[in-house]
């Protein structure tokens, strides 16, 4: 990791030093969220395998409306917008789900192959 001072190729070499700091954190959460975000798919498409073995659907609307009233209530301790939060919520069980109907639909014997 560069020190704040240091410049970097992205940005221009005019950019004060405490903006490039910001920026730089920036990126390191950045990159953080997306390896996060890479593992929980991982999890989720072990979860969409086990939903097929075991002839369950892909979706569970219960357990998703228990998830975004967790995670508000998660956002809102934290200082984060309740509504944006469950918006990226959305956005997050929305792919998974598609994954786990795509899972579905390859594995034999199962209602969506066939």
């Amino acid at each position: 990791m560069s020190s704040p001072g240091a410049h970097r190729s992205d940005e221009p070499v005019d950019v004060p030093d405490q903006l490039r700091a910001a920026r730089q954190t920036i990126d390191n959460i950045d990159a953080a969220l997306v390896h996060m975000l890479a593992e929980r798919f991982r999890c989720t498409q072990q979860v969409g395998h086990l939903k097929a073995d075991l002839g369950l659907p892909p979706s569970d609307p219960e357990r998703e409306q228990r998830q975004v009233a967790r995670l508000r209530t998660l956002a809102q301790e934290a200082g984060l917008d309740p509504v944006f939060a469950e918006k990226f919520l959305g956005f997050i069980v929305e792919e998974v789900i598609r994954h786990h109907e795509d899972i579905a639909a390859r594995r034999p014997g199962t209602a969506a192959s066939r």
